[in-house]
């Protein structure tokens, strides 16, 4: 009689340690295995929020299948307690252990609301937006310059949301005044700038920032990053440019950034510039003029008079020979790179072809004849202008 109850007792073990086992195999699969999403959603995570609160908010959204096996597996991983408030993107077909290592490393929000603040040449933006995260594509919601619009009606309440995603980015060609200037709009940071940084020193770059940064901890790290850009391209320089310092080499990138928006030419230009120091010619570049006369502060917003290309001043490369005396705004890392690393030509001279690039020439004979085609698109353009 006690065999059989030994018998059937240990039977009964045995299949309720199967049973077991089947059950933690099922759960190991539902908690590492793909998850039921079939496309992204955006999990907002509040402050001070549960597991509990996110396993029901992931269920409703059809991220996850079961509560208790996500809350079980964080325990388990010992991550239960280390959420990080945000707005995550769930991708499709996230398992749990994703999920849950994406909540609790933190990090920026990677969907919901961004905020940048572009600065451009010509003008400066906020931009808001939101991301749609079936589509993965950002929506604009609002857009407009701080200085010169009112708000959007509903921006400040979107905008002050805790998780927004903060970003500065800069333009290439921009100059330090400009974005000194454009800083002091921002809302969202703090602090006052002392002086405006060296001329060329900022890094064109997309900055992502947190409510309250210091500004001129901000403009620390765009020169730190131009710094470390500068310092690589000079390393990695061509031989034989007639530069002595990485500061001419930014001097140049300068005069490079201003004169095409064409990626492709960048290294064309510079070739021009470097081949016209080499033969002793002046440069000869309206954007040097320019920036005489503006010192970089805005936008010049006509063209230049006969009297400001014959005046001199350190800037007026048609008067002055050489590099002038810094830079005229702050290159990107491609015109850093093309200064010091330019084509092998024998150009001196180009001007615009009418479709937004230029067009090379060796000999003046030649770039006369160019400028000549220039003109005559000019009058046609004109012409078609005011005929509309």
């Amino acid at each position: 009689m006690w065999r059989n109850i030994v018998s059937n007792f240990l039977t009964l073990l045995i299949v309720v340690l199967v049973g077991v086992a089947g059950l933690v195999a099922w759960a190991k699969q539902q908690y590492e295995g793909p998850g039921p999403l079939t496309e992204g959603v955006c999990l907002r995570v509040e402050q001070n929020a549960t597991f509990s609160r996110v396993s029901q908010d992931l269920l409703a959204q059809g991220a996850i299948s079961s509560g208790y096996i996500f809350r079980a597996g964080a325990d388990y991983e010992g991550k239960s307690g280390s959420l990080k408030f945000g707005s995550y993107l769930i991708a499709p077909g996230s398992s749990m252990q994703d999920i849950i290592e994406q909540i609790t490393a933190g990090g920026p929000s990677t969907c919901g609301t961004e905020l940048n603040l572009r600065i451009g040449v010509n003008a400066q933006q906020l931009i808001l937006r939101e991301l749609d995260a079936a589509s993965g594509q950002y929506v604009e919601k609002a857009k407009f310059d701080p200085v010169a619009e009112a708000k959007p009606e509903g921006f400040d309440e979107a905008a002050a949301k805790a998780d927004v995603r903060l970003r500065i980015t800069l333009a290439e060609g921009v100059t330090s005044w400009q974005v000194v200037e454009a800083l002091k709009s921002a809302e969202f940071l703090k602090g006052e700038v002392a002086k405006v940084p060296a001329e060329g020193t900022l890094a064109p770059d997309s900055y992502e920032v947190r409510r309250g940064a210091d500004r001129a901890g901000l403009l620390d790290e765009m020169a730190k990053r131009q710094t470390a850009i500068l310092a690589a391209a000079w390393e990695n320089r061509a031989s034989g440019l007639p530069y002595e310092t990485p500061e001419e080499a930014l001097v140049m990138a300068s005069i490079v950034e201003k004169e095409t928006g064409v990626p492709e030419e960048r290294r064309q230009v510079a070739s021009v510039f470097v081949n016209r120091l080499e033969q002793g010619m002046k440069l000869q570049t309206d954007p040097t003029v320019i920036y005489g006369v503006t010192e970089g502060k805005g936008v010049l917003g006509r063209g230049l008079r006969q009297s400001e290309l014959n005046r001199e001043t350190p800037y007026n490369t048609y008067v002055v020979a050489g590099l002038p005396p810094g830079p005229i705004c702050n290159p990107g890392r491609a015109a850093i790179e093309a200064a010091l690393n330019p084509d092998s030509t024998q150009y001196l001279f180009f001007v615009a072809d009418g479709t937004g690039g230029h067009v090379f020439a060796e000999t003046l004979d030649e770039h006369n004849r160019n400028v000549a085609r220039w003109r005559e698109i000019e009058r046609q353009q004109k012409s078609q202008g005011s005929g509309n």
